[in-house]
């Protein structure tokens, strides 16, 4: 049976999934069998794996850490919110329905045999287990029936290590304040401190740290500085999403749904020197783009009803009106047909008109898509034509079937096993698909930059990286990082026990 560590945090975005992933990259270079787990997970940015079941970002970074293939048992359960008091719920990789906050909540203890039957198959196959936590475990209103912290760390017998971030300020309280919130039990779980984001001379903290050790009676284990490292995010509160780009060549720009999910799909993009990629929520912003990229969004009909109200809609057609490329990717795809239908009520039911850039009509279904799927692009016309023939690689999450009008022309032609299908539509300087990762190959994400710099009379000498290979170095770059700032002696004391 595999040892565990637990790493919670004092808030959400502590730096608990990255600190995790850079534990399970850690003691997979020592030699170690390690896998991730997270029993409950709240995302929009998902994955399915290779037998198409959906799970956690995070938990997929962190299974790349450890030199594993993603499985659902790492994140049995995954919440994706469809509203402010709503989520889907997914449950070993299979969607249940949608769940206001006071129904999952009612129904949660439900699910613990679940989550106990995930992690025990884990921990019969590996010889670490890294758990990482929600939130903080110090949400007293929530503490009843938890299942994601301490509760978990009960269920695993696991040590625990407590994360704060420094960056946001106020970390020695938020430390110590968790701590004294948690019953005497729990207390005792917390073998160790980790102060996270730090930028200075550590030496300035020595004092504050002895001061955190003699009032919480638990160890710092270490400081880990602010690093940048471009690893996949998890969800919006991501720092890309609000990052200002330097100037470049080429100019891409993501809309910014309210509710967009998977804005990894244009990560690849964004490494290639000389492209700037941003996030664009008001009409303004979208001027200038040498390419519009319309991301998935777990909610279609909200989000095109907000596209039409704030304006970004008519800003939309403007410039494509003007000759600017527009691409959409699932719900992005969907919004920008003729018709969206909802006749079973997945989204609120009803019929909306779409964007009318593609000769579609999307009806939603219960049904959820989720699979693995390759693909070859087809005939292309118009101002991606270069793009014809190009092989992809990616995955399918979505509700409900596109059909393509009388005449109209697919983007391309999926495997989904042994099955092809042809996938997604081409207009006029309009095209889209439902499959995630599309740009992740790198001939894929090279051509469609050399098109984009020859339709703009630019050249640029750098071609897009291979995206495994790149991800391998952040990890590796993340691994130093944490092994250079914690006690790693002291850990693996924890980890036995000895500590």
């Amino acid at each position: 049976m595999a040892k565990a560590i637990m790493v919670q945090g004092t808030c959400s975005n502590a730096g608990k999934s990255l600190l995790a992933a850079a534990l399970c990259r850690i003691f997979k270079q020592d030699g170690y069998r390690v896998a991730p787990f997270k029993a409950q997970n709240m995302a929009l940015n998902s994955f399915i794996t290779a037998d198409g079941f959906e799970m956690g970002r995070a938990q997929v970074v962190q299974a790349e850490a450890a030199g594993v293939a993603p499985d659902v048992r790492m994140n049995p359960i995954l919440l994706k919110p469809t509203s402010d008091v709503g989520s889907q719920v997914i449950v070993n990789g299979v969607a249940r329905g949608n769940r206001t906050a006071r129904e999952y909540w009612s129904d949660k203890k439900g699910l613990l045999p679940v989550v106990r039957e995930a992690y025990e198959g884990l921990a019969a196959e590996y010889d670490i287990i890294v758990i990482e936590g929600a939130g903080s475990p110090a949400e007293i209103n929530l503490k009843q029936d938890d299942l994601v912290n301490m509760g978990m760390a009960k269920l695993a017998d696991a040590p625990v290590l407590l994360v704060g971030d420094i960056d946001r300020g106020g970390v020695f309280a938020s430390l110590y304040g968790t701590v004294k919130l948690l019953d005497p039990d729990e207390q005792e779980r917390i073998r160790g401190l980790i102060i996270n984001k730090f930028r200075g001379d550590v030496e300035i903290l020595r004092p504050g740290l002895s001061q955190l050790e003699e009032l919480t009676g638990k160890p710092v284990v270490g400081v880990v500085p602010y690093t940048r490292l471009d690893i996949d995010d998890e969800d919006s509160l991501s720092e890309r999403l609000d990052a200002a780009s330097a100037p470049a060549l080429l100019d891409l720009v993501v809309v910014r749904l309210p509710r967009l999910s998977n804005f990894t799909d244009f990560a690849a993009l964004s490494r290639i020197p000389g492209v700037r990629v941003r996030y664009a929520e008001k009409p303004a912003q979208l001027e200038g783009a040498d390419l519009i990229l319309l991301p998935g969004t777990k909610s279609t009909i909200a989000d095109l009803r907000w596209l039409r109200e704030s304006g970004m809609e008519a800003q939309l057609l403007k410039q494509h009106a003007a000759g600017t490329i527009i691409f959409g990717v699932c719900g992005g795809y969907q919004m920008m047909g003729q018709t969206i239908s909802d006749p079973e009520n997945t989204e609120g039911g009803g019929e909306v008109r779409g964007i009318g850039l593609l000769d579609t009509d999307t009806v939603f279904h219960t049904a959820k898509t989720t699979t693995q799927a390759s693909g070859v692009i087809g005939t292309l016309t118009g101002p991606l034509a270069g793009l014809s023939g190009v092989r992809t690689t990616g995955y399918e999450i979505h509700m409900g079937d596109t059909c393509l009008r009388p005449g109209a022309q697919p983007f391309q032609t999926l495997t989904r096993g042994e099955t092809e299908t042809p996938d997604g539509c081409q207009g006029e300087n309009a095209y889209g698909t439902y499959q995630h990762g599309v740009f992740d190959d790198a001939a894929v994400a090279s051509r469609l930059i050399g098109l984009l710099a020859a339709r703009k009379g630019v050249t640029l000498d750098a071609a897009a990286l291979d995206t495994a290979q790149y991800k391998e170095t952040q990890y590796d770059k993340l691994a130093d990082t944490v092994r250079n700032a914690l006690d790693m002696d002291l850990i693996y004391r924890i980890l036995e026990g000895n500590a």
